[in-house]
This record gives C-alpha cells, sequence and structure tokens, in this order.
C-alpha cells in the first residue's frame, strides 16, 4: 500500500439546520510532508474533540479505490482527495483485512489500526447531501482510524507497510458493523 495524499484542513464555519456549526471536514491535498504528532496531524483542525483526534483517533486514513464506488453516486460533485475529512488518502486500504491492532511503518511514523469512523451530519455537509451518511453506513467503506506509536513525518508516496498482525482481534468493519447495531437500538 502506498499513500496517495496527505490531507489537512482548517476550521470552517457553515449552517446546518440555522446553526452556525464549526468543522474540520474539508480537508486537502497538501505538497509538503505532515507531522503526525500523538494526538493529530499538526496544522489540521480538529474542531469536536470528543469525536476525532486524540491518542485512538489521531490519524484517518481512507481508500482511494472507495472513491471508485462514491463518484458515480455523486457525479455532479467537485471531487478532491480528503473529500471524507481522511488525513491519509491510501491506495489500497481494506477495512475488512485490517484488524483491530495491526500496525504499519509508514514515512517515519509507525501507526496502529484502533477504530471506524462511525459517519455524522458533517460528512453530509461536506458533500451537500445527507444521503450520504445513511449510505456511508451502509457500506463498510468506512476508513481506519490509528494510533500513531513513533512521531514523524509522512508524505504522499511512502509505503504504507504492516509490520504487524493481529489476525485474532475484530477487523475494522466488524467494529462498523457492530456500532451500527448498537445504533439501531
Amino acid at each position: 500500500m502506498k499513500i496517495v495524499s496527505t490531507n489537512i484542513g482548517e476550521r470552517k464555519e457553515v449552517i446546518y439546520k440555522k446553526l452556525r456549526v464549526t468543522t474540520g471536514i474539508f480537508k486537502f491535498p497538501v505538497d509538503k510532508p505532515v507531522f503526525l504528532d500523538i494526538e493529530e496531524v499538526k496544522g489540521d483542525a480538529i474542531c469536536d474533540r470528543e469525536n476525532h483526534g486524540g491518542i485512538d483517533q489521531a490519524i484517518y486514513g481512507y481508500s482511494l479505490k472507495h472513491y471508485e464506488y462514491w463518484k458515480p453516486l455523486y457525479p455532479k460533485l467537485v471531487w478532491s482527495l480528503g473529500m471524507f475529512g481522511e488525513n491519509l488518502t491510501i491506495d489500497d486500504l481494506d477495512e475488512t483485512k485490517i484488524h483491530v491492532g495491526d500496525t504499519f511503518k509508514v514515512g517515519e511514523t509507525i501507526l496502529e489500526a484502533t477504530l471506524q469512523r462511525s459517519p455524522c451530519y458533517k460528512l453530509g455537509i461536506r458533500f451537500n447531501n445527507m444521503k450520504i451518511v445513511k449510505q456511508f453506513w451502509n457500506t463498510t467503506f468506512c476508513g481506519v482510524y490509528f494510533k500513531v506509536l513513533q512521531t514523524g513525518f509522512v508524505k504522499a508516496g511512502d509505503e504504507f507497510e504492516q509490520i504487524k498482525s493481529c489476525p485474532k482481534k475484530p477487523t475494522i468493519a466488524d467494529l462498523l458493523i457492530k456500532r451500527k447495531k448498537e445504533e439501531e437500538i
């Protein structure tokens, strides 16, 4: 696997249901290396610390291959890498094959897979269509949150090499399915 792009965003205020909402979901590719720190990507806005950032959700990765699924559903959207709020767009990240605890070497860093992304209304804001939230829940294309075990710089083109496998632990897709069932109760 390889990093296709590194993405960061600034704080942005939007109006949603007549309320002013601050979000960092509008991320775009950058041409320079980014620093993956213990709780965040340096320079990337995190506006909701309860659900983003922190030790177990420091970095969000999403697969470039998933874009192929979404683009036909939103043909009028102006597409850019980072659309899903990911810090790292990775060429072929498969949530059904990545287990909690799997560890990866990328650039100067070491990352550990921790959690799925559970979508919220801010993804709908980014897509200018709330249908995306339910559609996202109904796939396994949730992306992966990572813990940073070793800080450092990463850049587009860096290899995303698995160095530890934890096949006895649940996959990231398993976590999403479990969370979805909990939300339906």
